[in-house]
């Protein structure tokens, strides 16, 4: 694909949990093309499994992936764009990211954690002219599937909760069409026309399955927020 725009296209291999290739990447773009207009974050790993039953080396990759590469990339791009007061950085969060699923719960908390550094991120470069933007996309065929394995052993009093997810995954070729409805070319297609025609939202929402679970989680919050309308205002301090 990139011989066919050579003089628009730079393709370069890289590990996003590398320093030195990270800033190799922000560099060699930029010398190619004098500056960096979007930066998309959007890779990620994925282990499965019950909080108790993953093992600390693969949670913490995906964390070194999904949250701490993403925001070393945003780092480095950041001062160029400041200096012209034009850009954009793009975190490719998930519906996990703001609704979570158990037997996902390490993929989901390192969505939380760039959902939370990107509502951050946008209050702080919006008055210098930037924007931030976070895609909240569903399950997407992309190939992840494929890539995403287990971790752990499995532990026979989570089966009625992980274990149903362990299932499913075992069997994601059958239940493809259900698990993953999304298609990646129409993401991208949809994703390119929002970026570029100055939308003005924080978030963007792709797929069935992502606007039922996150309408689901709004649903939740707000029964949770009026239930503690009595008491949450009794906990504040009492001045006379």
């Amino acid at each position: 694909m990139a011989s066919k725009y050579p003089e628009t296209a730079l393709v370069l291999s890289v590990d996003v949990t590398d320093a030195d290739q990270r800033a190799n990447l922000v560099a060699q773009t930029e010398l190619r093309f004098g500056k960096i207009d979007f930066l998309v974050n959007n890779a990620g790993i994925d282990f499965l499994g019950a909080i108790e039953e993953q093992r600390e080396e693969d949670y913490r990759k995906i964390f070194e992936v999904n949250f701490f590469g993403a925001v070393a990339l945003l780092r480095l791009a950041l001062p160029g764009m400041r200096a012209r007061k034009s850009g954009m950085i793009v975190n490719v969060s998930s519906m996990d990211g703001i609704a979570s699923l158990p037997g996902n719960a390490y993929y989901s908390a390192s969505k939380f954690a760039l959902e939370g550094i990107t509502e951050s991120l946008w209050q702080e470069i919006e008055p210098a002219g930037l924007k931030a933007v976070l895609i909240e996309p569903g399950s997407f065929l992309t190939g992840i599937d494929a890539r995403t394995h287990f971790s752990g052993d499995l532990i026979p009093d989570y089966d009625a909760s992980s274990g149903n997810f362990y299932r499913a995954m075992q069997n994601v070729a059958a239940l493809s069409d259900v698990m993953f409805p999304g298609d990646p070319k129409l993401a991208a297609k949809v994703i390119f026309e929002q970026l570029t025609n100055n939308a003005t939202a924080h978030r963007i929402i792709l797929g069935s399955d992502a606007m039922d679970r996150i309408g689901t989680k709004i649903d939740d919050l707000q029964a949770d927020y009026d239930a503690s309308r009595l008491i949450a205002s009794s906990t504040d301090f009492v001045r006379v």
